[in-house]
């Protein structure tokens, strides 16, 4: 079940980030699409714990826009994704999100 819902979160990142899932007129955000579904998609997945991401997903999130993306994040897409640990992920890895930063109906404490 673990591969599943991994493949099912890379997904996500991909039609959010390719501009699929995504705010409608906004256009697509820049970034490693493959690499973010590969390297981070099990640390941002619910449920399970809030764990520190590896180099490679740092690697891929030093590299992508993710304001762009949290922009264009879609209720459905948040229903997959845990916000506290995309933050997590993206100050962990040196892209802090500033706080009151939107990301998707999330507003970053």
């Amino acid at each position: 079940m673990v591969i599943g819902s991994r493949a099912l979160i890379g997904l996500i990142m991909i039609l959010v980030i390719s501009g699929t899932l995504l705010v409608p007129g906004q256009g697509t955000c820049q970034g490693d699409i493959e690499g973010l579904m590969k390297e981070c998609a099990v640390y941002v997945q619910r449920p399970g714990p809030k764990v520190n991401p590896s180099e490679a997903c740092c690697r891929v999130v030093k590299r992508s826009d993710i304001l762009c993306a949290c922009g264009r994040i879609t209720a459905s897409v948040q229903k997959m994704i845990d916000m506290d640990k995309v933050v997590h992920v993206t100050a962990f890895c040196g892209k802090p999100l500033a706080h009151g930063t939107k990301c998707g109906s999330y507003v970053v404490p």
